[in-house]
């Protein structure tokens, strides 16, 4: 026994380094080994840091694979993420398959022989794809049946046929006829089929498109239909609708697929198709860097935030355009940027696995539909590898583009986007970018339960500043809350685009429980933030709050100053990042900082100040509610100009005319 106690205790001792390196691994963040500066000044990063970003995501994947056998399957995240059930795990593990072939399939068209934890990486996936159609398989997928609808399996299916026909000599060409035989048949079973008004119509676009160009008969006439379709919901300026939305992913994954498609299909195939989708593409390029930080970070916007870096593979698509007017050292800049916005964060990654989140898990930002192994469809950003070395995306040299070139300090830049509606603004001052977009979804009907939430509902969306979820105390940053009928604090969820006009953005919004609860609203950025000028239109009194944008509680305690300047109350925040200020101007009753406990997705603890009103209908029932909404990085002196930029602000007849310290004058006109 005494022997025994021996043998266990050293193998106890020995033992302790394996856990060690195992709990060193899974907290270390992707490090730039050799960065280099010549090329990219900003961000050290070349094409070779682009591949290595990509095996240090793939291997993490690969961490829990040990055997042939063994799925891409990944601990759960607690929460509304699925598997809720047992029949969802086929699914759950056809997600982790497919998605992290998006990382393995362009280091693997280079490298076929890639080896991670010992396993042959090609070897891996082909013999797991196979597997789909072995019904004896735990991860077998029957065809859909005859009359069954869209759903995941489709999903994953396009996602398969991406990496296939970007890479059909590795995931392709080594299988037997019987088994490409076998693949097709359910692959085509769910392509040749319904599909989601939506982007989802590129899944069955792309099934169709693959096994057509490897010489399967396919339904030709879907496959236009679908593709014709998919080019109606343009709306100019880069941007397509996903039904009813817009976000991140209206843009990059319409704009990723059609060029992706054009460029591996379409252009042999369709080329007038192509040219259309290759049309639409290029007018990205004036439009969508600029939804990005001076310092290539992206804001925290829309569904599937949890997606992450996909949202910068339009950059590195651009060189297939060889377009001399491209400043493609600023496309790599930016795409570099978000790279390590995340990839660097030591929240990104838990268990060797992406979180379900933005940079840590953040229940509020996640979709009922992902699964953990749905974060790998970022892995969409490594399909810029396929880009050739040669190529000016990745030989340009790095800059901040019109961050340096164009922009000047103390003002800010708008850049309305048209048809969408939507409004880009940039800041030159912190080097921030903000955007306003579509918001019209009522929670009864919101099925899905995102669509309405904060995910959408924000009054503006800011790079330097990620949401914080509401709280059911009334804590709100940068929207409205009203206490309700049933005493409880609603957000504005029902917004109405009005115009942009002279530099303001205008909304109309209602209550959804309460359409006698309305506002007219508009926004009119600054050089240092934004002025709100917003009239209730209401017809019965109302207790209600707006709030600023929150601050994250980062290395030291949050900091809270009050003033008066020019007979205004102004309250200042500050992190040790960045500072807030909060001025209300016109119809406020009381300001305060409010604490918030996990409702922030970079800190357990975050502070926002929120200014409140009681309202009471007056004789022309409507009052306007002016707020000063400010930021400064934190250690900058304010002046009292910067923080009471207005000279004066006069009503008259439902217009608003406001005169500036500068001399410029806004109207805010809400009668048109």
């Amino acid at each position: 026994m005494n022997n025994l106690k021996v043998l266990l205790f050293i193998a106890f001792i020995f033992c302790l380094p394996l856990f060690s390196q195992q709990k060193e691994k899974s907290n270390t963040v992707f490090e730039i080994v050799k960065p280099n500066y010549d090329l990219s000044p900003q961000t050290g990063m070349t094409k070779q840091h682009w591949k290595d970003a990509a095996l240090y995501m793939l291997e993490g994947a690969f961490s829990y694979i040990h055997t042939l056998d063994d799925p891409m399957q990944f601990p759960k995240q607690p929460g509304k993420s699925y598997p809720q059930k047992d029949e969802q795990i086929p699914t759950e593990k056809l997600e982790g398959l497919c998605r992290t072939l998006f990382i393995a399939s362009p280091l693997l068209k280079e490298n076929p022989s890639l080896v991670i934890n010992n396993i042959k990486v090609a070897d891996y996936y082909r013999y797991q794809i196979v597997k789909l159609t072995d019904p004896t398989s735990a991860s077998y997928i029957a065809p859909r049946p005859i009359n069954g609808g869209a759903n995941q399996k489709l999903v994953e299916f396009g996602a398969l046929a991406v990496s296939m026909i970007t890479n059909p000599e590795v995931l392709w060409e080594p299988l037997t006829k019987a088994q490409k035989d076998e693949l097709a048949k359910v692959m085509l079973s769910y392509g040749d089929g319904p599909t989601v008004d939506s982007n989802w119509k590129f899944f069955n676009v792309f099934v169709l498109s693959f096994f057509k160009q490897q010489g399967y008969t396919v339904n030709e006439k879907l496959l236009v239909e679908y593709l014709e379709k998919s080019l109606k919901h343009y709306r100019s300026n880069g941007w397509y609708n996903d039904s009813p939305a817009y976000d991140y992913y209206s843009m990059w994954a319409f704009q990723m697929y059609g060029a992706i498609w054009s460029e591996y299909f379409g252009k042999a195939n369709y080329p007038e198709i192509a040219a259309k989708f290759e049309k639409n593409f290029s007018d990205l390029n004036t439009n969508y860097p600029y939804l990005f930080s001076k310092n290539g970070e992206m804001i925290m916007w829309g569904r599937s935030i949890s997606y992450r870096i996909g949202a910068i593979i339009p950059f590195p698509l651009m060189g297939f355009q060889n377009d001399p007017t491209i400043n493609y050292g600023w496309m790599r800049r930016i795409s570099s940027g978000v790279i390590k916005q995340f990839l660097t964060h030591p929240d990104f990654m838990k268990d060797n696995v992406p979180t379900l989140g933005f940079y840590g898990a953040f229940e509020p930002a996640v979709q009922n539909y992902s699964c953990r192994g749905s974060v790998y469809w970022m892995g969409k950003a490594f399909l810029g590898l396929l880009v050739p070395d040669n190529n000016p995306f990745w030989t340009a040299k790095e800059n901040n583009g019109d961050w340096d070139t164009e922009f000047k300090k103390n003002e800010v830049y708008n850049k309305f986007q048209g048809d969408s509606q939507i409004l880009i603004t940039d800041y030159p001052n912190i080097g921030a970018s903000e955007v306003r977009a579509w918001c019209k979804e009522k929670v009864k009907s919101d099925w899905q339960k995102f669509r309405s939430t904060e995910n959408y509902n924000r009054l503006s969306y800011n790079s330097a500043f990620p949401w914080q979820a509401d709280g059911a105390n009334g804590e709100v940053a940068m929207n409205y809350v009203i206490k309700n009928k049933d005493n409880n604090w609603e957000a504005f969820r029902l917004y109405t685009f009005k115009k942009f006009e002279n530099d303001v953005y205008y909304r109309d919004v209602v209550l959804e429980t309460d359409e006698n609860i309305k506002f007219n609203l508009a926004d009119i950025p600054l050089a240092n933030g934004i002025l709100r000028v917003d009239k209730n239109n209401s017809d019965k009194a109302i207790s209600m709050r707006l709030g600023h944008y929150a601050l994250p509680k980062l290395n030291t305690v949050i900091k809270t100053t009050k003033t008066k300047v020019q007979g205004y109350e102004v309250t200042i925040i500050d992190n040790g990042k960045y500072q807030l200020a909060m001025i209300p101007i016109l119809g406020w009753d009381k300001t305060e900082v409010v604490t918030a406990k996990g409702l922030h997705p970079v800190s357990t603890e975050s502070r926002v100040i929120d200014i409140t009103a009681n309202f009471t209908p007056q004789t022309e029932k409507s009052q306007i509610y002016a707020t000063l909404m400010l930021w400064k990085k934190s250690g900058e002196k304010w002046s009292s100009k910067e923080l009471v930029p207005i000279k004066s602000l006069q009503q008259t007849n439902g217009t608003v005319t406001i005169l500036f310290n500068n001399g410029t004058t806004k109207l805010v006109d809400f009668s048109k």
